[in-house]
């Protein structure tokens, strides 16, 4: 593994998750940075695999997974930065989107990245991959559930009644 890219990675990880959120008091950004993390390190130790026998059923799912991550990522995204009238950065908002994917899954961009890694670690699913995939698994979790009490403290009770009609991160399911 090259530790000059793990380290440079690890220090802009940081620094998104000081920017973007813990600055601002969300410290869902502190279990989020172990999330993107994981996902950095699976890429790190895959992607000299990434297009080796790209027929293989285990390289199919991966590319699966990662169109999934790419859609519910992109579109969360926009999402945000159309309907939710963000103030200051895109996870900011001002508004409650609980329209179109948000209206099935209270968490897509996180959906995202737990698909991001996902994908990755089918890449090449060997011991160490698949402990950095279930790292990846419940820091998305914890994440999603600390920015749900940081959405109540904003939202309120219309948070809270959002909560009960949605999912958190597979619609009808989860």
């Amino acid at each position: 593994m090259n530790y000059y890219a793990l380290l440079t990675g690890t220090v802009f990880i940081a620094l998104f998750s000081w920017i973007f959120s813990i600055k601002y008091k969300r410290y869902h950004g502190i279990a989020r940075f172990f999330a993107f993390e994981s996902v950095f390190i699976l890429v790190l130790l895959n992607f000299r695999i990434w297009f080796i026998n790209p027929f293989s059923l285990l390289q199919m799912i991966s590319w699966i997974l990662l169109i999934l991550s790419a859609y519910t990522g992109i579109k969360g995204y926009l999402l945000l930065k159309r309907k939710g009238k963000p103030d200051s950065n895109f996870e900011n908002t001002s508004v409650l989107v609980k329209s179109d994917i948000y209206g099935y899954i209270r968490h897509p961009l996180y959906l995202s990245v737990f698909l991001l890694g996902t994908g990755v670690m089918f890449k090449d699913p060997r011991p160490v991959q698949l402990i950095l995939g279930a790292i990846n698994l419940i820091a998305i979790y914890f994440t999603a559930s600390i920015e749900e009490k940081e959405m109540i403290a904003k939202f309120g009770d219309e948070y809270r009644v959002y909560m009960k009609e949605t999912k958190m991160f597979i619609p009808f399911i989860v």
